[in-house]
């Protein structure tokens, strides 16, 4: 039961001060980086003097059974989204994708000030991606893109829409991964 009370236990960092309004529901974060706000369905109990926040199993407003049901994953989600938060706020998010295949490039169409990113992925045409403005997206090489954000969802969802033009296929390799991701290899056909 110790564990199960330590999973809704989120410790707070130094630099990070905790602003919550009990009345409205509202929690906000303001770090080195950038001020976060989170509006919560159910209530957070924050230590002042150990720096924590725990998230309780009860809910700011009156809940249907059916709702009720789905207490336990709303409180996980809340956990998730408060530590979210706290990356967001305290340092810049990042993601490096790499391009395996021979060939298969990335490179910024110069006309549009690095926003638009081409992409030659052994199809007949390029495969051109308007990056979003409040991401940066580098290149250090042709094979690898690093993509830079303060969100964590956004950098998450464009790096994930950037590696759906070409995911990894599993007899030669070849595609869009992750840094940290393997491809384990299946195979061919035997003659």
């Amino acid at each position: 039961m110790n564990n199960q009370a330590k999973k809704f236990n989120i410790k707070i960092p130094i630099d990070i001060t905790v602003i919550f309004n009990e009345k409205k529901g509202i929690i906000t974060f303001i770090g080195p980086v950038k001020r976060k706000s989170l509006k919560l369905k159910l209530k957070v109990f924050i230590d002042t003097t150990k720096k924590i926040i725990s998230v309780s199993p009860s809910a700011f407003f009156s809940i249907s059974n059916k709702e009720k049901k789905k207490i336990k994953t709303l409180r996980n989600t809340t956990v998730a989204l408060i530590k979210h938060i706290i990356i967001e706020t305290s340092n810049l998010v990042y993601k490096k994708l790499k391009i395996n295949g021979v060939g298969y490039r990335a490179f910024f169409t110069e006309s549009f000030d690095n926003k638009l990113l081409s992409l030659k992925l052994g199809y007949s045409h390029f495969i051109y991606f308007k990056i979003p403005n409040n991401l940066t997206v580098t290149c250090p090489t042709k094979t690898k893109l690093c993509i830079f954000g303060n969100s964590y969802e956004d950098v998450s969802h464009i790096s994930a829409l950037i590696r759906a033009n070409k995911i990894p296929e599993p007899y030669k390799g070849k595609g869009i991964l992750y840094e940290d991701e393997t491809v384990i290899l299946k195979e061919g056909k035997k003659v």
